[in-house]
């Protein structure tokens, strides 16, 4: 594997999917496996009660520089200063107003949250360290 970092400022041409948030285990971030008492991590094996799983911001993005387009994900507590909060207490919000709304997959983002975060970084310039 090349270990080779480097920085790429680039724009942002699109956002990949609607899942920003992933359930994920907090000893290796891999995604866990939920069903409605328990999660499971496949990779490290770690499992618990589903309610105490944590949760980690994923955005893929597809960005373009001078010369290529590229298709990037960016993890973690870096995107918290776009979002305003932790994926944890976006997590919360999501299942909170898909409850309220009487959405049957409380874990799906609404699209007004999906529109607001094409908004934020769709047309942007941001420096990827790659």
């Amino acid at each position: 594997m090349n270990s080779v970092r480097g920085l790429l400022a680039a724009s942002v041409i699109s956002v990949q999917n609607s899942c920003f948030i992933y359930p994920a285990c907090q000893k290796c971030f891999s995604r866990l496996i939920l069903d409605s008492r328990r999660f499971n991590c496949v990779k490290c094996g770690c499992t618990g009660e589903a309610k105490d799983a944590s949760y980690r911001y994923r955005l893929s993005l597809k960005i373009a520089d001078t010369n290529d387009l590229f298709d990037i994900t960016v993890f973690g507590s870096c995107l918290d200063p776009f979002f305003g909060v932790t994926a944890e207490n976006l997590q919360r919000c999501i299942q909170d107003f898909n409850q309220l709304s009487g959405e049957t997959n409380t874990d799906a983002p609404p699209g007004v949250l999906v529109q607001a975060v094409e908004t934020c970084f769709i047309g942007k310039r941001f420096i990827f360290g790659v």
